[in-house]
């Protein structure tokens, strides 16, 4: 399968702790979803995306074309077993819908493509005019489902979460992580087998 990614698994390190494997099976690239925004959770390091048409509501002011877009990674080749792992990990804040996401850069391997900020650059060139976007591929996404009354109208920057509050999730900040507790027992009750042929926990 195909995914979208726009939140705290943009960052390959944890993409990789959540599915349980090395992640040498998927290619990654840059990628747009228009006509939604992207907006900090209260009390929370992570973000939840919702259409447009729903959050405009938070707004005083009609958006822009950059605004009212989402930057985040298409992530291909993902097993089955890989996305129930995301479906455990994101739990009933969301809802895994469908979308149709715009390709910014060419699919590298997972491998190779770095922290995940150089996919989110600080400073990245404007959206492109809606006509000379790439032709879109359908790819999973999670929506948030719960009240927009739970979202701050701020919007999200995975920018400024990598340089404030990823060292909770990657690293020995992470071992006390609590949003990793259910898939680590998953795993470890389970058994997941990695694309090298390996089993974690117990083996099937």
């Amino acid at each position: 399968m195909a995914a979208f990614f726009y939140g705290t698994l943009l960052h390959p390190e944890i993409l990789k702790r959540v599915i349980g494997n090395d992640g040498s099976h998927l290619n990654v690239c840059a990628a747009l979803l228009p006509e939604y925004t992207r907006h900090q959770v209260k009390l929370a390091d992570y973000p939840g995306i919702v259409p447009y048409s729903r959050s405009k509501t938070m707004f005083d002011h009609e958006l822009d074309l950059e605004e009212r877009s989402v930057r985040g990674s298409l992530v291909t080749g993902l097993t089955a077993a890989d996305m129930k792992l995301l479906d455990i990990f994101e739990g009933d804040e969301y809802i895994r819908d469908s979308v149709l996401v715009h390709p910014l850069t060419p699919l590298v391997s997972l491998d190779v493509s770095g922290s995940g900020v150089d996919l989110v650059p600080s400073t990245p060139p404007p959206v492109p005019d809606p006509a000379d976007l790439a032709e879109p591929i359908k790819a999973a996404t999670y929506v948030w489902c719960k009240p927009l009354s739970e979202l701050r109208a701020q919007l999200w920057s995975f920018e400024e979460f990598v340089k404030y509050n990823a060292w909770k999730w990657v690293g020995k900040g992470a071992e006390s992580n609590k949003d990793y507790v259910e898939i680590d027992r998953r795993l470890q009750m389970e058994g997941i087998i990695t694309s090298r042929g390996e089993a974690n926990g117990n083996e099937e």
